[in-house]
């Protein structure tokens, strides 16, 4: 295990390691606790009660969070024709035209999100090995596969700070809800909506108990538990 730094250590003795803390506690521990010298990330991660090998027991959606993530996204939009213009219109950083797939083949990505419309699938296609790891290939499920008419406002939300969520082999799900810098209301209404879409993202193969931990971090900083309870009685705003 990596040593700890002082700045780490001190921050830690804040927070107990066996408490669990109200939604509310825990976003005030997070940001009074965070070690960086820079605007750090809140990080959500969530310890899921299923088993990732089932084909029933898949969690994956989208939630806008209220206020955003805090960080600049740049919207990359695999369109053609009229589309490429609507695209352009709504504010995308880049159109992938097909000198802009050659460029991604050869190993650029300098874009944080991608969408798509359906005609230019057989072309994405082939990025999948490319952008599949990094969780940049658009997808039907995700909602970034979608028709012309439908750019505009997929760009908008993701612009005000639209992200998705899926939970990985170990059963985890991990999730940016903003920066320290954030109000802890504010970091509370993203906390809120995000454990509210995980909850109507329920799978049918699910039983038993659906979230089994939740652990609030910043970047660099010691993790505060949540009190499951007291998160899935939150309201999303």
């Amino acid at each position: 295990m990596a040593k700890r730094g002082k700045k780490y250590l001190d921050a830690a003795k804040q927070i107990s390691s066996t408490e669990s803390y109200s939604p509310m506690e825990a976003v005030e521990l997070v940001r009074k606790s965070s070690t960086s010298n820079f605007d750090a990330t809140v990080e959500t991660h969530m310890r899921m009660g299923l088993d990732p090998r089932q084909a029933d027991q898949q969690v994956r959606g989208v939630v806008t969070l209220p206020h955003g993530t805090g960080r600049q996204v740049r919207i990359l939009v695999f369109a053609e024709g009229e589309a490429a213009k609507w695209a352009q219109d709504a504010g995308a950083d880049y159109v992938a035209d097909d000198d802009l797939v050659k460029k991604i083949e050869g190993g650029w990505l300098e874009f944080d999100a991608t969408v798509a419309i359906p005609q230019m699938m057989g072309r994405v296609s082939k990025l999948g090995r490319i952008l599949g790891p990094r969780g940049l290939m658009p997808s039907p499920k995700a909602g970034t596969v979608v028709p012309p008419e439908d750019l505009g406002r997929v760009i908008d939300e993701l612009r005000r700070g639209r992200v998705e969520f899926k939970m990985d082999k170990t059963a985890n799900i991990h999730i940016p809800i903003g920066k320290v810098s954030f109000q802890a209301e504010q970091l509370l209404e993203n906390f809120a909506s995000l454990v509210d879409a995980v909850q109507r993202a329920r799978p049918p193969g699910a039983k038993g108990l659906f979230i089994k931990k939740i652990v609030l971090t910043a970047t660099m900083g010691p993790g505060v538990k949540v009190d499951i309870a007291e998160a899935v009685g939150l309201r999303a705003a």
